[in-house]
């Protein structure tokens, strides 16, 4: 068996942030006025989007979790299917960062652009370590 690359390590631990992450909001959304509410200061613009939908937030933030978590597995065993979710997942973040700058003219949705374009490039170019 060889090595698991450096760069694998890194995104398998960066999906494993991401399903941390969604993981917190989920137990945001469930649980509001509790202690942890001071956690949406961090991003207040999140917390009014995401009461707007409802129940479909928490199913969203689930969705997102679970595909991190396997994402994350993925990589770190070097399993195609891991492979195959990753690049699933940087593809819609980078369709979503896109849009949100084209329709809602938000620059700061641009700086994920290079960001997730070099993540799909480095997986792409280790497709061979995905027996």
């Amino acid at each position: 068996m060889t090595a698991r690359p450096a760069g694998l390590t890194a995104l398998s631990i960066f999906f494993m942030f991401g399903a941390f992450m969604s993981g917190l909001t989920t137990v945001l959304l469930l649980l509001p006025g509790t202690p942890l509410d001071v956690l949406w200061r961090i991003n207040p613009s999140a917390h009014a989007g995401f009461g707007s939908m409802g129940v479909l937030a928490v199913v969203l933030m689930l969705c997102v979790c679970a595909a991190c978590t396997t994402a994350a597995l993925g990589l770190w065993r070097c399993a195609r299917w891991g492979y195959w979710i990753a690049l699933g997942i940087l593809t819609v973040n980078l369709v979503g960062d896109t849009a949100n700058f084209l329709l809602a003219h938000d620059w700061r949705t641009l700086i994920g652009l290079p960001l997730g374009g070099a993540m799909i490039a480095y997986l792409i170019s280790q497709r061979r370590a995905f027996a």
